[in-house]
């Protein structure tokens, strides 16, 4: 499964030069291992997407335990596609 994704534009910035592999969302969506993440990066500030985006794979996903809150996850991502 696809979801798109609102991402600002600090945390896009770090996924797509690498240095980010993780994504804390609420798990409203039913995440699961081998869903792709399409990140839109989003300016929050002027409230308009910037036009970049990314496809990133979800490669494991905790969801419970150490410390996080009910009803979010952390993803660890692989990067398959930017759009610039």
């Amino acid at each position: 499964m696809i979801h798109d994704l609102k991402c600002w534009i600090e945390p896009f910035e770090e996924i797509i030069n690498g240095k980010k592999k993780f994504e804390f969302r609420l798990n409203d969506r039913n995440y699961e291992v081998g869903d792709e993440l399409h990140l839109n990066e989003w300016d929050h500030i002027q409230k308009k997407y910037t036009g970049r985006s990314t496809y990133q794979e979800v490669t494991s996903i905790l969801r419970k335990g150490f410390g996080l809150p009910e009803g979010y996850c952390v993803m660890s991502i692989k990067r398959l596609e930017i759009i610039i």
